[in-house]
């Protein structure tokens, strides 16, 4: 049961690293699209002002929702590092041989480069 919680932390770690980058590639993206309606602020047409108004409304609502799914991920990665550090403290030789090996598959890996 111990060995089912190691094999699912990594997986956890690595979507957690994805959603962080796909996190900040959204933001930059939200701070782009909120720079190019400001720029088209000067046009007197009417249907502009209303495309303009709507598209703050849903970056405003997307900041909103980028905000509460980071707060959830920050979440679950605490739970996920206090897992993994739970059961370090509970099988300390198993952490030990598991990093060691680990690490013998990376050096293998780099020295086969």
């Amino acid at each position: 049961m111990t060995t089912q919680k190691s094999q699912h932390a990594i997986p956890q770690e690595a979507s957690a690293s994805s959603a962080d980058q796909l996190i900040g590639e959204f933001k930059s993206l939200m701070a782009d699209a909120e720079a190019l309606i400001q720029a088209a602020e000067d046009h007197p047409s009417e249907t502009i002002s209303a495309i303009r108004h709507k598209a703050l409304e849903t970056i405003s609502g997307a900041k909103e929702s980028l905000s509460n799914l980071e707060g959830t991920l920050t979440e679950k990665a605490k739970v996920v590092a206090e897992g993994a550090d739970d059961f370090v403290h509970r099988n300390p030789w198993e952490a030990v041989g598991v990093a060691a090996g680990l690490g013998l598959l990376i050096g293998l890996l780099i020295r086969r480069r």
